[in-house]
């Protein structure tokens, strides 16, 4: 048995049966689990759902690092309760995380779970209808239409077979199936007419598939193989890595410094060691990745309402954030069916007798069936759509033979019979279809054709031009014969042209003109050609800036295609490894990058980009690809989607500026009070206590509403504009703290209690209710209105934080009651704060913007 990347399209049909060691009759029945256990099961290998891995994955966030590291010392140096604290914060953060991670990755396992199907063998001289993760090397497949091929064939029997092989070449028409030798050498799969693929779709005609690979060995299985190693960083991501670094920098650089100058003036090494590590923790938004899981998850849950289906959710945020969409043509921006436009005579006149003869020579009314072939379908849906007689008219000539479409001869041949008169059809190639007529119909009369080959050639080609695909058809009278064949394809008629096209979505130019409002640019990847891409640009509004073909790309470096990438709009006629290198080239120059596949194809591109979209109608290997799966595909939906992600994006924002400049300026505040205080200003429990209050009320903010002005353009994480915020905010927080440090000590006399109690208290009201400013750009509640679970969160943590020292449970963190005129101070301080922050704010983005 030869191996299976042999050339068998170079054999003929009994020299592969024989080299793959079965007959014409199959396989015999006791071979085949030989043959299954050496090759393997016809099944692609199924990533499984890892519990534990999901959960791990959880924990390797710096910001959990920090924490994680922190407690423990904690724990070993007698700070048990603290520890247990912080530990159960992580777990319970890691578990929300871990929820709704697992959730999702079930979810899509469910929607994209492979269904097996059966398909129908011949083995022992029978056919037998089997599973088809059965069949193995060697097994003759039966194909008929509408069959899904199950695996990589070399066909060795064939009957107008016609295969469509979109999901790999991106092509809507069916390719022509043959089954003799082909003399080629390192041929592409298209021109493997001899081969049928796995996952390829029987559109018309049957045939004998002998198997060559199964499983991961075919073509498709090779793909899908391909991609499994780890998705690319995000965009998201990396911006969560460098908030993490920025995080560990100034909390080392700040806790070292604490833990130094404390240990140094008190002497007291451990409670300084205790301490530093509590403002570690306070300078820590320990419940960003809780914030984070639940503005994902509630952003799932509103997109599965619009008919997305989340995969992965932390691609929810860069599927915001998104400034360019790949996507390609065909059922995206058309409705990925060709229409019968026009059919005229060579002065372009409409000719009902050329629609008759295309009604006559078509597959679809002669056989009296469905086809599937589209171009077919096109001329019926055309004749029943204008209610033309000559759709019934067809139906009364009597077939009598066809000789059916090849890529040879470039056109189909059918003779029919109507009142004991034969007429000889042809359809097919303009300059094939040329080259058999000797003469041209103009009006009832015939011409020698000779004079009109230029302008039937013009013709043709600015019709190409325009987008369109034409088919050429011409006739001829013919006397009965034994036999007819295509040397009989002489001699014609020319009548004149069938134009069809690919009309764009009715939706298209609205949902088009939706993602240019939220400032997505679209850039058109297609295997068609250049002129039927212009034409769809032009027919739904996008302004083609320029047009770069396949076959150009290969002559472009990597750099210069970096530089190329932005001005162009539409890149035709390309492989799948030039789409992939033209959405690295996208990623190269600091572009968010969406793809939108559904093929074989695509699955490549839909990996290397930060957010890969496919449709629920794909194929597997797509879907496995893909971040999120769309079950309607509609660029409406993808823009509800981009405005979806920006908002958790916003929201998400909302939280990390608030907290890194509130905790940052509160522990900036605790540190320098540490140095000239005689006791600690807050004891490490009451700091956690305080972090953990405060991140409860910030648990609200996936639920705020989102400014319209934030939605309009995509964001990026900017380390700088957090750092400067971070650094221009924190100290006016701190500011109001040794503002409140001086009243308690010289207006009411402190002690240690009523110290870190009244700090307590005023930290936790500035720290919360600042966010009704931080939360948009615009003047707070006038202009843009927070949510209603925001609002009585914020305000009912306030309001804990205020009663907290008058109970028991706040006498076992050391508070003690304030005096009732201390909170006449502390509403001034509140209400005085929230407006020099507002103004501070509205100075800042006016200064930096974001």
């Amino acid at each position: 048995m030869q191996k299976e990347e042999d050339s068998y399209w170079q054999q003929t049909e009994k020299e592969v049966i024989r080299s793959l060691g079965s007959s014409e009759n199959g396989l015999e029945e006791g071979d085949v689990p030989e043959r299954i256990k050496l090759h393997g099961r016809n099944e692609l290998e199924k990533k499984k759902i890892r519990t534990i891995t999901i959960f791990l994955n959880q924990f390797k966030s710096p910001l959990i690092t920090i924490l994680l590291v922190a407690s423990t010392v904690a724990f070993f140096f007698g700070e048990i309760v603290n520890a247990i604290i912080i530990w159960s914060m992580i777990l319970l953060s890691a578990l929300l995380s871990f929820y709704n991670e697992y959730r999702s990755e079930k979810i899509v396992a469910d929607l994209t779970k492979k269904i097996a199907f059966r398909t129908i063998v011949l083995r022992n001289g029978e056919k037998q209808e089997i599973d088809a993760r059965d069949i193995t090397i060697g097994d003759i497949v039966i194909l008929s239409h509408g069959d899904i091929v199950p695996a990589d064939l070399r066909i060795i029997e064939e009957k107008n077979l016609e295969i469509d092989e979109a999901i790999f070449t991106g092509e809507s028409i069916p390719a022509r199936k043959e089954s003799a030798a082909l003399n080629l050498k390192n041929p592409n799969l298209s021109d493997l007419k001899n081969y049928a693929f796995s996952g390829t779709i029987v559109s018309n005609g049957s045939g004998k598939g002998i198997v060559i690979s199964t499983g991961c060995k075919t073509e498709f299985g090779k793909i899908s193989k391909s991609l499994e190693k780890p998705h690319p960083e995000t965009e998201f991501q990396k911006g969560i890595r460098k908030f993490g670094n920025l995080l560990v920098k100034t909390t080392v650089i700040l806790t070292v410094l604490i833990f130094a100058i404390n240990g140094f003036f008190k002497h007291d090494w451990l409670s300084s060691l205790l301490f530093a590590l509590a403002v570690a923790i306070g300078l820590t938004p320990e419940l960003l990745p809780a914030i984070v899981s639940v503005n994902l998850s509630k952003g799932a849950y509103n997109m599965s309402k619009k008919d997305v289906i989340v995969k992965r959710l932390i691609a929810i945020e860069d599927f915001g954030n998104m400034d360019v969409l790949c996507t390609d043509k065909t059922g995206t921006l058309t409705e990925g069916k060709m229409n019968l436009t026009n059919f005229y005579n060579i002065n372009k006149y409409v000719d009902e007798e050329i629609l008759l003869c295309s009604l006559i020579c078509n597959s679809a009314v002669a056989h009296e069936r469905v086809s599937s072939n589209p171009i077919d379908l096109a001329i019926i849906e055309r004749a029943k759509h204008s209610h033309s007689e000559k759709y019934y008219e067809a139906k009364k000539y009597e077939k009598i033979h066809e000789i059916p479409f090849d890529y040879n001869r470039r056109m189909m041949s059918v003779i029919a019979r109507k009142d004991s008169k034969n007429i000889f059809i042809s359809k097919g190639a303009p300059e094939s279809i040329l080259s058999i007529c000797e003469k041209i119909k103009i009006g009832k009369k015939t011409e020698n054709i000779k004079k009109y080959k230029k302008k039937i050639l013009n013709e043709f080609h600015e019709l190409s031009a325009e987008g369109s695909r034409v088919i050429a058809i011409a006739y001829k009278n013919i006397k009965d014969k034994n036999a007819y064949s295509a040397k009989d394809e002489n001699d014609l008629i020319f009548m004149g042209f069938l134009v069809f096209f690919d009309p764009p979505k009715s939706t298209a130019k609205a949902s088009l003109a939706k993602l240019k409002s939220l400032n997505v640019d679209l850039k058109i990847l297609t295997g068609d050609n250049e002129f039927v891409s212009r034409k769809v640009c032009e027919e739904i509004g996008i302004d083609c800036k320029k047009i770069v073909l396949g076959k150009d790309l290969n002559k472009i470096s990597d750099e210069k295609l970096k530089k190329i990438v932005g001005e162009t709009t539409v890149f035709a006629r390309i492989t799948p490894e030039q789409k992939l290198r033209v959405i690295k080239a996208l990623r190269a120059n600091g572009h968010v990058v969406g793809c939108l596949g559904d093929g074989v194809n695509d699955a490549p591109s839909l990996y290397e980009a930060d957010v890969g979209i496919s449709v629920d109608g794909a194929v597997d290997v797509a879907k496995d690809s893909a971040d999120i799966v769309l079950l309607h595909k509609s660029l409406r939906v993808l823009a509800d989607g981009i405005i979806e992600g920006r908002k958790i994006f916003s929201n998400t924002m909302k939280y990390v500026l608030m907290g890194t400049s509130s905790n940052f300026g509160n522990m900036f505040s605790v540190a320098v009070a540490s140095i000239f205080l005689p006791f600690l200003p807050m004891l490490p429990i009451q700091i956690l206590l305080t972090n953990l209050i405060y991140d409860v009320s910030q648990l609200t903010i996936p639920s705020d509403n989102v400014d319209a002005s934030a939605l309009k353009k995509p964001k990026k994480w900017d380390i700088n504009f957090i750092k400067k915020y971070m650094l221009f905010f924190g100290p006016i927080s701190s500011l109001y703290d040794f503002i409140t440090f001086a009243v308690l000590i010289f207006v009411f006399h402190a002690g240690a209690s009523l110290f870190q109690t009244g700090w307590f208290i005023e930290s936790l009201a500035t720290e919360i209710l600042v966010i009704f400013v931080i939360r948009t750009n615009m003047v707070p509640f006038f202009k843009s209105k927070p949510s209603k679970l925001l609002t009585f969160g914020c305000l009912g943590c306030v309001a804990l934080g205020v009663l907290i020292p008058f109970t028991f449970f706040g006498q076992l963190f050391g508070f003690i009651a304030p005096p009732l005129l201390y909170f006449v101070f502390l509403i001034m301080m509140v209400i005085t704060y929230l407006v020099l922050v507002e103004f501070a704010k509205d100075y800042f983005f006016r200064k930096h913007g974001f």
